[in-house]
């Protein structure tokens, strides 16, 4: 069961507002960067969130990895997105692959503020 967690929360996202309303797009991105990060798409899904009287509907991108996840949260009316990248590391250490998957995100969302979290996952006590 031994993983990484890592977590990402950012603020003043100065990205192209695309990123944070467009669902497929960011998928589309999203799967891109699991590739080049070297990890391994299964399946994936986007989901907009309708419209509200404080602007346009956030957006939701998930792909299920061979290594576990990437989930993507954002809410445009806030200028504002979550990261969750979780891999396991059964069999081989995948941590730097999820470090850079994580960087890529946060260049493509250009965040005035990023508060990061990393969990080491599984790891059970003597």
């Amino acid at each position: 069961m031994d993983g990484l967690h890592l977590t990402a929360d950012l603020r003043g996202c100065r990205c192209d507002g695309t990123w944070l309303t467009d669902a497929d797009r960011l998928l589309a991105r999203c799967v891109a960067l699991v590739q080049t990060a070297g990890l391994q798409a299964v399946a994936q899904l986007a989901h907009t969130f309708p419209a509200t009287t404080h602007g346009p509907g956030g957006v939701t991108a998930t792909v299920l990895l061979a290594e576990s996840h990437l989930c993507v949260h954002t809410w445009p009316e806030q200028r504002g997105a979550t990261l969750d990248v979780y891999v396991c590391n059964l069999g081989a250490d995948h941590s730097a692959k999820a470090h850079q998957l994580l960087s890529s995100l946060l260049v493509l969302f250009d965040a005035e503020q990023v508060q990061q979290q990393a969990l080491q996952r599984g790891s059970v006590s003597p």
